[in-house]
């Protein structure tokens, strides 16, 4: 009995070696075939796949063409409404104007690599919407004449990041950019970075005209993937009207405050998402003043109203339903008397595209196919109105 278990333990031995000699020699065979592999690559090939250390230098945002503002002089560059100047803000309200929705930076640089240093003050962490849109960078670069996705990127969650590189290994030429800021976060300063040696300049606008544009969350983009995918930033690339957009989630109740931004905007025409967030009392009470206060500034320009869209949480919730309802049926009674009463205003439908029902995110919100349903849906109308008036 003894001889049998000293012959056990001696063939498990024999086994245990076997394997662990097998396995050395699999991954000494692995070895060898891929120094085979970097043996015939050629020196290209290997610089290619071999990352090289760049040193960035970086040109402050707002120094170069900083465009989508509504109000231009804030004592910070990339907050939208000077909230010292303006009384009645909401401490939310507050932080929703210091956000950087719907701003974006022109420039041109013939850098291979272009990266971002952000210094946040608020920074928002939303859980509808991707982290790259809210406190996130989206990269636009034309080609042929079209502005084409070229990368997008976010800092991790509750990090600034000292260098946040947004693409690299670009062809050399000059490359004319647009970089989308984030829809839900306060900026203090934003380094664009270019490697050392390159140049870096401010573009001038190609977008003609300007459009400011007064909304709820469905204007600052909430539930998008990424900050240049809102409704009036599609509108915007897609026709080259420029749209200065004033997008406050949950905020947009046509308050007095807001009628006085609006009024003291040098814009050439308004776009209104004022039916999404006020309930139909609201509507009742508030939409003639704030027409009115908006004319007295501007009794020249068009003012366009979009109907609000529907929202899925409708599809089975009654009370949803009935309090929706409510809201788009005064909208739409009010708005017939208004186009009468008032010169220059301006009625128009609005929809998440033709798979409307499967656009949404969280029964409220769009995501990125519907709100290039919106887009698509108001382009004709508001192009329409915009002639009439010499804006083309």
């Amino acid at each position: 009995m003894f001889h049998i278990k000293r012959i056990a333990t001696f063939v498990s031995f024999i086994y245990r070696n076997y394997i662990i000699i097998t396995n050395n020699m699999k991954r000494l065979l692995t070895i060898l075939a891929l120094a085979a592999a970097a043996a015939t690559m050629s020196d290209a090939e290997l610089s290619a796949a071999t990352p090289k250390n760049v040193k960035y230098v970086f040109k402050e945002a707002s120094d170069l063409n900083l465009i989508g503002k509504i109000s231009d002089n804030t004592s910070n560059p990339y907050h939208r409404v000077d909230t010292c100047k303006y009384k009645g803000f909401t401490p939310g309200e507050n932080n929703q104007v210091r956000c950087s929705a719907g701003l974006a930076v022109l420039f041109k640089t013939n850098s291979s690599t272009i990266s971002v240093k952000p210094d946040y003050g608020y920074m928002n962490r939303g859980t509808n919407t991707m982290g790259v849109a809210l406190r996130g960078y989206d990269l636009y670069i034309k080609k042929d004449g079209e502005w084409l996705y070229a990368a997008s990127k976010a800092p991790a969650d509750g990090r600034e990041e000292n260098n946040l590189v947004l693409i690299k290994d670009m062809a050399d030429g000059v490359k004319e950019c647009m970089l989308y800021l984030p829809i839900y976060s306060e900026l203090y300063s934003l380094g664009i970075g270019v490697e050392e040696g390159a140049e870096i300049e401010a573009l001038d606008s190609p977008f003609r005209h300007r459009v400011g544009i007064f909304g709820s969350s469905f204007t600052q983009g909430i539930s998008i993937s990424r900050s240049g995918m809102s409704y009036p930033m599609q509108f915007m690339r897609k026709t080259g009207v420029q749209m200065l957009s004033l997008g406050c989630s949950g905020n947009c109740k046509m308050q007095p405050y807001f009628a006085d931004v609006l009024a003291d905007a040098d814009v050439d025409a308004f776009v209104f998402d004022a039916f999404s967030n006020p309930d139909a009392k609201m509507i009742e009470e508030r939409l003639f003043p704030f027409i009115e206060r908006i004319q007295k500034s501007h009794p020249d320009i068009p003012l366009i109203f979009m109907q609000t869209i529907y929202r899925e949480s409708r599809n089975f919730n009654e009370s949803s339903d009935k309090f929706e309802q409510a809201k788009m049926d005064m909208a739409a009674k009010l708005m017939a008397e208004a186009v009468k009463k008032y010169d220059n205003v301006y009625f128009i439908q609005t929809n998440t595209g033709s798979n409307s029902n499967e656009t949404s995110v969280d029964g409220t919100h769009p995501s990125d196919m519907g709100y290039l349903g919106w887009a698509e849906s108001i382009e004709k109308p508001i192009m329409k109105i915009l002639k009439k008036y010499g804006l083309k």
